[in-house]
């Protein structure tokens, strides 16, 4: 069975985007300083993808496209020391729901630096998962929540300007980047972290965090840029508000407010209409341009 360029982009941002939807739950459990989170993971995703990237012999690649390539290692760093940030100063479920205005983002940018034509149903869509947002910030408690909203939402700012870069120069290797900003957020983060203060459980999450879960969710969603549009890619951010909110709901009795879990039940209806509609309509490009639209 063939599978087309959408599909394939589909499928690739959703494995990715569950991996990622772990990420609130791992750092509830580290249990200790913001910034030591961000150091060890940045720190441990630059080893294992730095790692990669020299038996790939892949760091020529940073001569192609040098400065798209740190513009994208710079906001990929920022993503990570951001979100870890916006978690430790508000609650997890108000975090992933803030970071559903990415797709409006990387619309903005995607018009103002690409010319790329944002289609009527993704407007539409965007538009409607700011409305469900909206109901986050009418949640009990919001206003005590207000440093960690900010940090995700200059996250969600920065997520849309990297999908953005990835989406105008696809010869970018993912995994440099990735690598180049996990050891840019390491460090960030250096000067304030207290790296050595841990228990061996501690560092049993964080290894798991930088040396599997981020790696993996960070290289699938910037790989699906190449499928999909930018604006596209962003809105399947929105999956983790329910996977985030409901792992460490379930785990750690980490409760949302009603309006925060309407906001959810919003932008996720939302995105699976979507999503139903872009299939749609790429099965019938592919019923009329069978060779065009399959890879």
């Amino acid at each position: 069975m063939q599978t087309s360029t959408y599909q394939r982009g589909l499928m690739i941002v959703i494995l990715g985007v569950v991996f990622l939807s772990f990420d609130g739950l791992l750092i509830r459990l580290a249990a200790t300083d913001g910034f030591t989170i961000v150091f060890w993971r940045g720190f441990l995703m630059f080893c294992v993808l730095g790692a990669l990237c020299l038996a790939r012999r892949k760091l020529s690649t940073l001569r192609v496209h040098p400065v798209a390539s740190l513009v994208s290692a710079t906001l990929l760093g920022l993503i990570s020391a951001l979100f870890v940030l916006a978690v430790m100063n508000a609650s997890v479920a108000n975090v992933v729901v803030i970071l559903s205005t990415a797709p409006l983002f990387a619309a903005i940018f995607s018009r103002v630096f690409l010319g790329e034509r944002v289609a009527l149903r993704t407007l539409i869509a965007i538009a409607l998962c700011m409305l469900g947002m909206g109901l986050v910030f009418l949640g009990e408690g919001a206003a005590g929540m207000l440093l960690g909203n900010l940090f995700a939402l200059a996250a969600a700012l920065a997520i849309g300007g990297n999908l953005t870069v990835l989406r105008r120069y696809p010869g970018i290797d993912t995994i440099t980047v990735i690598a180049g900003g996990g050891l840019l957020s390491s460090a960030i983060a250096w000067p304030m972290a207290s790296p050595f203060a841990l228990e061996a459980p501690q560092f049993g999450v964080l290894a798991l965090m930088g040396l599997v879960q981020m790696p993996l969710a960070t290289v699938l969603i910037n790989s699906a840029t190449r499928y999909l549009p930018s604006t596209e890619v962003a809105l399947f951010y929105l999956v983790e508000t329910a996977l985030g909110t409901l792992w460490v709901w379930w785990l750690l009795g980490e409760e949302p407010t009603a309006s925060t879990l309407a906001g959810g039940v919003v932008v996720i209806t939302v995105l699976v209409i979507h999503a139903g509609i872009g299939l749609r309509r790429e099965r019938q490009r592919l019923r009329l341009h069978p060779g065009v639209a399959v890879k």
